[in-house]
């Protein structure tokens, strides 16, 4: 019988990613029970220390599927009501009638209508979302600012409304997901992190993965490098880092073996029951950080791929790192791959991306993991 996993196409794959000027990377693909780990490149660009498949890494908004399967656990203990006002739980945070407006489901698929609380903390990125508008300058100040979580929502509650609440399409923003974080808070009597910590993270067996406390990244991990669009070059060295200013939305260390594991059992309802799978599953459209309509579920995106079937999972960026991690419905095709760079793309004289090899390197690596 054909082995359904391609080592050699994978590996070539993973090759070609990295000579097209990413520093490192490294990856898990599952076909049942095959498994292939695999690695290309640096995990230090100055020492040439290579990359391995089993370091734990910083994987941005993928944290976002763990605060989300935490608040459908509240849900099912009937602690939350998908459906129920934030200002009802949060009156202090979303007062008046917005509190009353928008619902816990806005906040799950960013259909709230809260602004992004980031360009008003990192003032240099004020010109959000016109990349050729920002500076990294606030990467360098905030490299050990503790932030307070209820500070940077307020940031996002105040700041212009970007959509009505339910109204689509949304408009993805780390704010929600402070707020979920708050919201898990009031009503569990622990921290968001202690609750997702032992209700999603140890329910998963998962032994690699935490949210930080301190701005190390613990055991065998890349350095991770930020280019942001060229204005950084060469790429700087963000691998130690407070990750309070994004704290449960994307704070997550994890491993690409915790992550397959992780959306395996999410997606064979071992960690939220079956009913709430099916309103994470529930989609409705949502513009990205990068300005692109993506679908988006309750912490949760499809991908489709030609006669394969639709994926689920998450992307997840931060200053320097990405991850992407995605399981076909049936749970029996799997890929997560972890990246050292980020915004490798320059930008044209109109102030827009340009295409660059990383790109399609990517995608014909995503495409080889998912779809074979």
């Amino acid at each position: 019988m054909k082995n359904p996993l391609d080592r050699a196409a994978l590996n070539a794959a993973m090759e070609n990613v990295h000579h097209a000027g990413m520093p490192g990377l490294f990856a898990e693909v599952r076909d049942g029970d095959q498994v292939w780990r695999g690695a290309a490149g640096v995990a230090d660009v100055d020492t040439g220390r290579p990359v391995a498949a089993y370091m734990r890494h910083r994987v941005g908004s993928v944290t976002k599927t763990f605060t989300a399967a935490a608040v459908l656990r509240e849900v099912e203990s009937g602690r939350i009501g998908l459906d129920t006002p934030i200002g009802q739980y949060l009156p202090k945070l979303v007062p008046g009638e917005r509190g009353a407006a928008i619902t816990v489901r806005m906040l799950l698929n960013h259909t709230s209508g809260l602004a992004e609380f980031l360009p008003y903390a990192y003032p240099s990125l004020k010109g959000m979302p016109v990349v050729a508008d920002t500076r990294p300058q606030s990467l360098d100040d905030h490299r050990f600012t503790r932030f307070d979580p209820v500070e940077l929502i307020e940031m996002g509650v105040t700041a212009p409304a970007v959509g009505a609440p339910g109204g689509t399409p949304g408009l993805y923003s780390n704010t929600n997901y402070l707020l979920l974080a708050q919201l898990l808070e009031q009503v569990t009597g622990t921290t968001a992190e202690r609750y997702i910590t032992r209700n999603v993270i140890e329910r998963a067996g998962l032994r690699d993965s935490e949210l930080p406390t301190g701005p190390n990244v613990n055991g065998s991990h890349s350095q991770l490098y930020e280019s942001w669009f060229g204005m950084i070059d060469p790429p700087r060295d963000y691998s130690v880092y407070d990750m309070s200013w994004v704290g449960p939305s994307a704070s997550l260390i994890s491993t690409v073996a915790d992550l397959n594991r992780f959306f395996g059992m999410l997606l064979a309802g071992e960690i939220v029951s079956p009913s709430s799978l099916a309103q994470m599953q529930r989609i409705v459209p949502v513009i990205s950080q990068e300005g692109k309509t993506i679908d988006y579920g309750l912490g949760l995106h499809p991908m489709e791929g030609p006669g394969q079937g639709v994926f689920w999972g998450h992307g997840g960026t931060v200053w320097g790192g990405g991850a992407l991690a995605m399981t076909r419905a049936d749970g029996r095709r799997q890929m997560s791959v972890a990246v050292n760079l980020q915004r490798w793309n320059r930008l044209d004289s109109n102030g827009k991306p340009q295409p660059h090899p990383i790109d399609d390197a990517l995608m014909t690596l995503y495409r080889v993991a998912m779809y074979g």
